[in-house]
């Protein structure tokens, strides 16, 4: 039984009154569903690197500088957190190979072996290049609960992720094109684990994920 399945579980027959909080089965059902939530936790946390909000990047320029080396549309989008409207970005349609880099301070993040069509309307990719590159942190504007992406080594604002991406990995990272910089190769870098092909994923609404 999955996480969430339990938890509704525990939530109708407490509802219905059919057993009490002291009621043995309920009490490992709620152990269960505890161990189950904490162990996928740790395990997101230690696949993916953490971006803290007082990290130092390795990469830093003032706001004046980096609004000199970026268009205004890179600057909104990787210094501001902005997003750029879906299908209007210069990769999302992009079938090349080769190598996505952080438009900011051009460390690897993705590369087309990964790239998927998600029907969004920006760029989706399965899994990062180096996980070492790409940072999460947990984002809560505009009301809403999603995960940010961003460049470990300037701290570039990138887009979200998300658990409905194709297997392997279930997740699609969904990227502003004004964040890459994509460098076509003949033989385009695969990333550090060997995965199995990629299977479709179904679309996902349109222009609401960012």
């Amino acid at each position: 039984m999955g996480i969430r399945a339990k938890i509704l579980a525990i939530s109708a027959l407490l509802v219905a009154g059919v057993v009490f909080v002291n009621d043995p089965a309920i009490s490992w059902l709620a152990r269960g569903a505890e161990q189950a939530e904490k162990e996928h936790l740790e395990m997101r946390t230690n696949d993916t690197p953490q971006v803290q909000a007082d990290s130092a990047p390795r990469v830093s320029h003032t706001e004046a500088e980096w609004k000199k080396l970026l268009t205004t549309d890179q600057y909104h989008v990787t210094r501001e957190k902005g997003t750029e409207r879906p299908f209007t970005g210069e990769y999302w349609n992009n079938h090349k190979e080769g190598v996505y880099r952080c438009v900011c301070c051009g460390a690897p993040l993705f590369s087309s072996e990964t790239k998927f069509e998600s029907g969004t309307g920006w760029p989706s990719f399965y899994q990062p290049l180096d996980k070492k590159n790409v940072g999460e942190k947990a984002d809560d504007s505009f009301f809403m609960h999603r995960t940010e992406v961003l460049c470990r080594r300037c701290n570039a604002h990138l887009g979200h992720v998300f658990d409905d991406g194709p297997l392997p990995t279930g997740l699609r990272y969904c990227i502003n094109s004004a964040a890459l910089k994509f460098e076509e190769q003949k033989e385009p870098q695969k990333p550090a684990a060997a995965n199995p092909p990629v299977e479709a994923a179904p679309p996902a609404a349109v222009g609401a994920d960012q």
